[in-house]
């Protein structure tokens, strides 16, 4: 920030993230607060996929900070059984949307818009459905222990897969598990030199679209550190371990049918 002042740009807002997209990682939310508060600067947190999380006790840290931050977002229909799409805002300065956003043409003044939150003064967007009805019936269903023992049981069964691929000495895990997203892919450790980089990218991306054309399991990717790596997100409230255990076999199928002693690759 004091490069780019000094350089004459002023920087006005710092976004930080509570489970990023491709790891689920979590910016120290607590250590940036000063620094936006010091240079007076909006600081706005991405909590879009874990934010839900905090709804169970123990994992309650991972907002830690987030009071005291400018504005926070939460997407329900990514990790809180709430059909898509619907995203939760909170921000400190509503005063501040409503003067941004605000434009009331003569068709659209009533009596009560002085006594009433109208969404459109704090967005672009005009004409909105009914989007947080279907967050409100969640909540009732369920309640606060219920969606909380279902993210907790998702919690337990990332860390439960994880341990099979740390355990298991063809696989390995590419990033840290705070929550329900597992980061890995496989790396027989008979593989050679010849398998390394590209090779094995190549390996795990056949093995991922393998596994999905099973139609019993969906599988994403990400590169981390340039390594193409697979993702396993457990988040559908329908999901057991059995499911689960179902996906390290299928994984392992693939392993099988296309590992080292069977894998054929394009050569340089």
């Amino acid at each position: 920030m004091e490069e780019d002042k000094a350089q004459g740009m002023l920087p006005f807002c710092v976004v930080a993230t509570v489970g990023t997209t491709s790891t689920s990682s979590i910016d120290p939310v607590p250590e940036i607060v000063p620094l936006c508060e010091q240079h007076m600067m909006w600081l706005h947190v991405d909590a879009a996929y874990a934010g839900s999380a905090a709804v169970v006790p123990e994992l309650r840290y991972i907002l830690a900070g987030c009071e005291r931050a400018d504005s926070v977002v939460v997407n329900p229909h990514k990790w809180l059984f709430t059909p898509f799409d619907l995203s939760v805002l909170y921000c400190r300065h509503l005063n501040l949307l409503r003067r941004a956003f605000s434009l009331v043409p003569e068709y659209l003044r009533t009596p009560e818009q002085e006594n009433v939150r109208s969404g459109s003064d704090y967005g672009v967007q005009l004409g909105r459905r009914f989007r947080a009805l279907k967050l409100w019936m969640v909540i009732r269903y369920f309640g606060h222990e219920g969606l909380a023992a279902r993210i907790r049981e998702h919690c337990r069964l990332a860390k439960l897969f994880a341990s099979w691929v740390e355990a298991d000495p063809n696989w390995e895990l590419l990033a840290p598990l705070p929550l329900g997203l597992v980061c890995f892919r496989a790396c027989p450790p008979d593989n050679g030199a010849e398998m390394r980089d590209r090779r094995l990218d190549i390996l795990n991306e056949a093995i991922m679209h393998g596994v999905n054309a099973t139609g019993r399991a969906l599988l994403s990717h990400t590169k981390l550190n340039d390594k193409l790596t697979l993702r396993l997100s457990i988040g559908n409230i329908r999901t057991t371990e059995k499911h689960v255990r179902q996906v390290w076999e299928l994984l392992n199928e693939q392993l099988e049918l296309l590992g080292p002693q069977n894998f054929v690759t394009e050569t340089a």
